[in-house]
């Protein structure tokens, strides 16, 4: 396997422990263990847990908001909102066996009690997924694109919460006839 294979399958393995276990409870070696990687090899990679929790969530980032769009610009046509459309995505990804509530919530509540390198990283993040949803209200000929996509951004945040403690996909919905709502005014 080539290094960059091994770098991808470290984060890969990560990825897929932490959203399910957490960060803390997720420990290196189990990493190790699960990725059939040396240890020696994931350090050379990332000198700390740390930086694989923040390469983890850089991908993640990159991931989640290039499915948010690649599933939103699918789905657009005419005059139908693609703002509303982003609530259909993430109906989708409630839906998904994988989907353990947001994974930069749950590194935002592991390590958020002082500034660190996977606190800056949950909070690109997030604004990135704000300059997403401002994109497209701009896009859907909102008046206030920015308000807006902080409401919507609200919307989707709570959701989400939501979702992950009621196993449900049914607060993708309520939100969007929220949104619905809020867009009409």
């Amino acid at each position: 396997m080539s290094r960059s294979a091994k770098r991808e399958q470290l984060i890969e393995v990560a990825s897929e422990l932490f959203n399910k276990y957490g960060y803390h409870a997720a420990g290196i070696d189990r990493v190790i263990e699960e990725s059939g990687i040396a240890k020696t090899t994931l350090y050379r990679h990332f000198p700390s847990k740390e930086d694989l929790i923040v390469a983890v969530l850089k991908k993640l980032d990159m991931k989640y908001r290039d499915e948010m769009r690649e599933f939103v610009e699918g789905r657009a046509s005419g005059d139908q909102s693609r703002l509303l459309l982003s609530f259909d995505f993430l109906e989708k990804w409630f839906e998904d066996s994988s989907f353990f509530g947001c994974p930069f919530i749950s590194a935002a509540g592991e390590y958020g009690s002082e500034p660190c390198a996977i606190m800056q990283e949950a909070t690109l993040h997030k604004r990135l997924v704000i300059a997403f949803l401002e994109e497209m209200a701009r896009l859907d000929g909102c008046e206030n694109p920015v308000d807006v996509a902080e409401e919507m951004n609200l919307l989707h945040e709570g959701a989400t919460a939501v979702a992950h403690i009621t196993k449900s996909s049914e607060p993708a919905m309520l939100a969007k006839e929220t949104a619905s709502k809020l867009l009409e005014n």
